[in-house]
């Protein structure tokens, strides 16, 4: 008598038959969760950052721009629909467009000394110095002082009587310069500000630029008989490039928002006149605080707040352009 054998008859051949028939469907779940994973994690990790910029950056410049359509006090709140009457207004201003001139010339005796000597800064920065560390965190010191007590300490220096500044003056027998009297001196004293404050911390950003380019460079450069002078103008500014236009940008933002130097500049306080008798130092930021505070205007005072913004983009835009430009011929002429 022959037998047949017949798999499905044995103990558990049932079993392992459906096993066998059935999809394996945990490590396809698995594998889906982990590529789901993959995709959104990274979003994920960055949804704080824009949280955040829509929190308090995005949120507030849309809430200024509609408070500027309106007619707003700071105590009644929101008024009528007014349209862009507001932003006519203000460009109808006098006012306006004196402290567009002062927020622009301040920004001109600011910026081009602040960089220049911020590069230097850097340069010596960059050498091997003794103490190397102690500089650098010496060079910070006036950005991490509070920006009142710059203004208060500089205002004193530069006073028209008993300032330090026109006392060295007389000693070496030089006039006397009355600083909050005219536009020009008073716009050198309070870019004086500025400067102190802002030169150490550009010159650490460009000074980490400058320790990121490659020292071959500068030995080829010996090699070929470039003197020191040389390689700086020929290596590190070409090389510099990048970082020099971030600190420029960055420079043209904070220039044209000064605010702390300027209110406090020539000790006015209560209800007097600020930025001056005749507004010699107004700028825009301080004609926007006098608008929206003490002719209690806030609709218009943010209308010059979106004025003073497309101003920052279209400076900061002309700097861009410039910058590619030169670094477009440079390269060209290579």
């Amino acid at each position: 008598m022959t037998t047949t054998h017949n798999p499905a008859t044995e103990p558990g051949a049932g079993a392992s038959t459906r096993e066998r028939r059935r999809p394996h469907r945990g490590p396809r779940r698995r594998g889906t969760a982990a590529g789901l994973d993959l995709r959104l994690s990274p979003y994920v990790y960055i949804a704080p950052f824009f949280v955040l910029l829509f929190l308090f950056g995005l949120a507030p410049m849309f809430y200024t721009a509609w408070v500027a359509l309106h007619e707003w006090h700071p105590i009644g709140g929101q008024g009528a629909f007014v349209g862009l009457d507001n932003f006519t207004a203000v460009l109808g201003q006098d006012m306006f467009w004196k402290s567009v001139f002062n927020t622009l010339s301040i920004f001109v005796f600011t910026a081009v000394p602040q960089l220049v000597a911020a590069i230097f800064i850097a340069a010596v920065l960059d050498a091997n110095l003794r103490a190397g560390t102690f500089w650098r965190m010496a060079v910070l010191l006036p950005y991490v002082a509070a920006p009142v007590a710059v203004a208060i300490i500089f205002s004193n220096l530069f006073g028209n009587q008993f300032g330090l500044v026109n006392n060295l003056l007389a000693t070496v027998g030089l006039p006397q310069i009355q600083w909050t009297g005219s536009s020009t001196a008073s716009h050198i004293a309070i870019a004086t500000m500025v400067s102190f404050r802002w030169t150490g911390y550009n010159a650490l950003i460009l000074l980490a630029g400058m320790q990121a380019i490659p020292r071959d460079l500068y030995e080829a450069a010996s090699i070929d008989g470039a003197n020191r002078v040389r390689r700086f103008f020929s290596v590190t500014i070409p090389m510099l490039r990048p970082t020099l236009i971030f600190v420029i940008i960055t420079a043209t933002i904070g220039n044209l928002q000064t605010f702390d130097e300027v209110r406090i500049f020539g000790g006015a306080g209560g209800n007097g006149p600020v930025g001056g008798a005749d507004g010699q130092w107004k700028t825009i930021t301080l004609y926007l605080w006098e608008v929206g505070w003490r002719q209690a205007n806030l609709g218009r005072s943010a209308a010059i707040a979106w004025l003073l913004l497309l101003l920052i983009v279209l400076i900061g835009l002309v700097n861009l352009l410039a910058a590619r430009k030169i670094a477009s011929e440079n390269g060209a002429k290579r």
